[in-house]
């Protein structure tokens, strides 16, 4: 783990009409600070009946996407369990800390909770990276699990670009729409400034062909982000810039 100044962090605070989304994110794992108390995430009980209960007031509760450690902090709530899932595994793998909770508008559909999630974890990434200097810049990795296969390709470009290919048979993963994970990620991308494709190379299951997909995403991310010793200051590009 880095020390504590050398971290690479960010919190954001994303606010529209749509939704409320606080996260704060390390790089380099480590413990992350409880996110701020908020009038927008007061008195809303999650094991309430409204469409959008929101998420616990206690960041100490223990939920479906939570992980604390010594060394690692995971702690998510969108309001919708299989995104909350995905993004877990993304952290846990990629070796970040990452606390999240949204309150969206849960009530029309998936789609905006989804996509803003994804467009401030971008902003989040690129903001935690600061200058984009002595890294290894590429990430690629394979993850299976079980019969299903994912390749991830990262390249930390400042040119957002992405290319996904899932294979779903289903329209729908719990309560999120197969589709929000093509856009989600492609949203991730363009805030994140990273050009990025995954492809789901086999599998029968939707759910196991998604979690590859972002454990495979993880991989590479951590494979990118990696600092290079003894090229510090450098700047991965022939053009200089980045």
């Amino acid at each position: 783990m880095a020390s504590e100044s050398s971290r690479r962090t960010a919190y954001i605070v994303r606010n529209t009409n749509e939704t409320k989304i606080q996260l704060s994110l390390s790089l380099d794992s480590g413990p992350l600070d409880l996110l701020p108390a908020t009038s927008d995430f007061e008195n809303h009980n999650p094991k309430g009946d409204r469409p959008n209960p929101g998420p616990p007031e206690d960041q100490n509760t223990k939920t479906h996407a939570s992980q604390i450690s010594n060394l690692q902090h995971i702690w998510i709530w969108t309001g919708i369990g299989f995104l909350d899932h995905m993004l877990h595994a993304w952290a846990k793998h990629a070796g970040w800390s990452l606390r999240i909770r949204c309150r969206g508008d849960l009530a029309i559909d998936d789609h905006h909770t989804t996509e803003d999630t994804f467009l401030a974890l971008g902003t989040a990434f690129t903001t935690a990276l600061g200058a984009r200097t002595g890294l290894a810049r590429f990430g690629h990795a394979y993850a299976p699990l079980d019969e299903a296969l994912s390749r991830a390709v990262l390249d930390i470009s400042s040119r957002p670009f992405f290319v996904g290919n899932f294979g779903f048979q289903g329209p729908m993963m719990g309560t999120l729409n197969t589709q929000m994970i093509h856009h989600g990620l492609g949203s991730w991308a363009q805030n994140a400034g990273v050009t990025l494709h995954v492809d789901v190379l086999k599998g029968e299951n939707d759910h196991h062909r998604a979690e590859s997909a972002f454990k495979a995403l993880a991989v590479a991310c951590k494979m990118a982000c990696e600092r290079v010793v003894g090229r510090e200051g450098e700047m991965p590009s022939t053009k200089g810039v980045l």
